[in-house]
Protein backbone atom coordinates (compact mmCIF):
# COMPACT_ATOMS: atom_id res chain seq x y z
CA UNK A 1 0.00 0.00 0.00
CA UNK A 2 1.11 3.31 -0.97
CA UNK A 3 1.13 6.64 0.81
CA UNK A 4 -1.83 7.87 -1.20
CA UNK A 5 -4.23 4.65 -0.05
CA UNK A 6 -3.14 5.35 3.47
CA UNK A 7 -3.99 8.84 3.16
CA UNK A 8 -7.58 7.81 1.61
CA UNK A 9 -8.14 5.22 4.13
CA UNK A 10 -7.20 7.25 7.32
CA UNK A 11 -9.49 10.49 5.41
CA UNK A 12 -12.35 7.60 5.34
CA UNK A 13 -12.50 6.47 8.79
CA UNK A 14 -12.45 10.30 9.73
CA UNK A 15 -15.04 11.23 7.82
CA UNK A 16 -17.21 7.57 9.54
CA UNK A 17 -16.36 9.33 12.82
CA UNK A 18 -17.44 12.56 11.57
CA UNK A 19 -20.81 11.29 10.40
CA UNK A 20 -21.67 9.25 13.83
CA UNK A 21 -20.62 12.04 15.65
CA UNK A 22 -23.16 14.41 13.06
CA UNK A 23 -25.94 11.39 13.55
CA UNK A 24 -25.58 11.53 17.43
CA UNK A 25 -25.66 15.36 17.33
CA UNK A 26 -28.85 15.63 14.86
CA UNK A 27 -30.72 12.81 17.07
CA UNK A 28 -30.16 14.84 20.22
CA UNK A 29 -31.74 17.77 18.52
CA UNK A 30 -34.65 15.83 16.97
CA UNK A 31 -35.72 14.66 20.56
CA UNK A 32 -35.24 18.58 22.27
CA UNK A 33 -37.47 19.67 19.07
CA UNK A 34 -40.12 16.92 19.92
CA UNK A 35 -40.13 17.78 23.65
CA UNK A 36 -40.78 21.54 22.42
CA UNK A 37 -43.44 19.91 19.75
CA UNK A 38 -45.61 18.41 22.74
CA UNK A 39 -45.09 21.76 24.75
CA UNK A 40 -46.48 24.28 21.95
CA UNK A 41 -49.15 21.24 21.42
CA UNK A 42 -50.10 21.92 25.23
CA UNK A 43 -49.80 25.72 25.10
CA UNK A 44 -53.68 26.31 23.65
CA UNK A 45 -55.18 24.39 26.56
CA UNK A 46 -52.95 25.89 29.24
CA UNK A 47 -53.79 29.29 27.17
CA UNK A 48 -57.73 28.73 27.53
CA UNK A 49 -57.24 27.99 31.47
CA UNK A 50 -55.24 31.16 31.94
CA UNK A 51 -57.77 33.29 30.03
CA UNK A 52 -60.76 31.13 31.88
CA UNK A 53 -58.93 32.07 35.30
CA UNK A 54 -58.59 35.91 34.06
CA UNK A 55 -61.94 36.34 33.51
CA UNK A 56 -62.83 34.59 36.77
CA UNK A 57 -60.59 37.28 38.60
CA UNK A 58 -61.46 39.96 36.14
CA UNK A 59 -65.39 39.52 36.35
CA UNK A 60 -64.38 38.77 40.82
CA UNK A 61 -62.73 42.26 40.86
CA UNK A 62 -65.72 44.23 38.69
CA UNK A 63 -67.94 42.69 41.71
CA UNK A 64 -65.90 43.61 44.67
CA UNK A 65 -65.74 47.25 43.33
CA UNK A 66 -69.23 47.43 42.82
CA UNK A 67 -69.85 46.60 46.43
CA UNK A 68 -66.94 49.34 47.33
CA UNK A 69 -68.71 52.26 45.34
CA UNK A 70 -72.17 50.97 47.23
CA UNK A 71 -70.83 50.97 50.45
CA UNK A 72 -69.18 54.88 49.89
CA UNK A 73 -72.15 56.14 48.71
CA UNK A 74 -73.80 54.81 52.03
CA UNK A 75 -71.04 56.34 53.93
CA UNK A 76 -71.23 59.89 51.81
CA UNK A 77 -73.67 61.73 54.23
CA UNK A 78 -71.43 60.24 57.30
CA UNK A 79 -68.14 61.92 56.14
CA UNK A 80 -70.32 65.12 55.44
CA UNK A 81 -71.72 65.24 59.08
CA UNK A 82 -68.11 64.94 60.30
CA UNK A 83 -67.15 67.65 57.64
CA UNK A 84 -69.42 70.00 58.92
CA UNK A 85 -68.77 68.75 62.91
CA UNK A 86 -65.13 69.61 62.05
CA UNK A 87 -66.25 73.32 60.69
CA UNK A 88 -68.76 74.24 63.99
CA UNK A 89 -65.84 72.72 65.91
CA UNK A 90 -63.47 75.41 64.41
CA UNK A 91 -65.36 78.08 64.71
CA UNK A 92 -66.05 77.23 68.23
CA UNK A 93 -62.62 77.10 69.10
CA UNK A 94 -61.72 80.19 67.57
CA UNK A 95 -64.88 81.94 69.35
CA UNK A 96 -62.99 80.89 72.35
CA UNK A 97 -59.87 81.85 71.35
CA UNK A 98 -61.20 85.36 70.92
CA UNK A 99 -63.12 85.34 74.29
CA UNK A 100 -59.41 84.15 75.79
CA UNK A 101 -57.83 86.72 74.22
CA UNK A 102 -60.40 89.48 75.48
CA UNK A 103 -60.26 88.13 79.26
CA UNK A 104 -56.40 88.27 79.12
CA UNK A 105 -55.99 92.08 77.47
CA UNK A 106 -58.48 92.83 80.41
CA UNK A 107 -56.68 90.95 82.70
CA UNK A 108 -53.17 92.61 82.03
CA UNK A 109 -54.85 95.92 82.10
CA UNK A 110 -56.16 95.25 85.30
CA UNK A 111 -52.84 94.38 86.78
CA UNK A 112 -51.51 97.47 85.65
CA UNK A 113 -53.93 99.33 86.93
CA UNK A 114 -53.64 97.32 90.48
CA UNK A 115 -49.90 97.42 90.40
CA UNK A 116 -49.65 101.28 89.29
CA UNK A 117 -51.97 101.43 92.86
CA UNK A 118 -50.29 98.89 94.80
CA UNK A 119 -53.82 97.73 95.10
CA UNK A 120 -52.75 93.90 94.40
CA UNK A 121 -52.85 93.14 98.28
CA UNK A 122 -56.14 94.64 98.54
CA UNK A 123 -57.09 92.75 95.84
CA UNK A 124 -55.92 88.98 97.49
CA UNK A 125 -57.49 90.04 100.49
CA UNK A 126 -60.88 91.03 99.10
CA UNK A 127 -60.83 87.72 97.03
CA UNK A 128 -59.66 85.34 100.08
CA UNK A 129 -62.85 86.77 101.88
CA UNK A 130 -64.65 85.98 99.69
CA UNK A 131 -63.91 81.92 99.26
CA UNK A 132 -63.71 82.11 102.97
CA UNK A 133 -67.22 83.27 103.41
CA UNK A 134 -68.56 80.61 100.36
CA UNK A 135 -66.73 78.18 101.77
CA UNK A 136 -68.44 78.37 105.41
CA UNK A 137 -71.76 79.09 103.56
CA UNK A 138 -71.29 76.21 101.86
CA UNK A 139 -70.14 73.98 104.81
CA UNK A 140 -73.27 75.25 106.40
CA UNK A 141 -76.03 73.90 103.63
CA UNK A 142 -74.05 70.13 103.89
CA UNK A 143 -74.72 70.19 107.66
CA UNK A 144 -78.40 71.09 107.59
CA UNK A 145 -78.86 68.96 104.79
CA UNK A 146 -76.79 65.90 106.67
CA UNK A 147 -79.33 67.01 110.13
CA UNK A 148 -82.68 67.07 107.88
CA UNK A 149 -81.56 63.43 106.58
CA UNK A 150 -81.48 61.68 109.72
Amino acid sequence: MTLIGVGVIIIGVASVILAIFIAHLLNNLASVLSGVDKTVQQLPEQMDGILKETTSIMHESNQALADINNKMEQLSPLFYIVGDVGNATRKLSSSLVDVTDSVKTKTEVGQEVSGKNNLGGVYGGVALGYYWLKKKRDLKREKRAYTHEQ
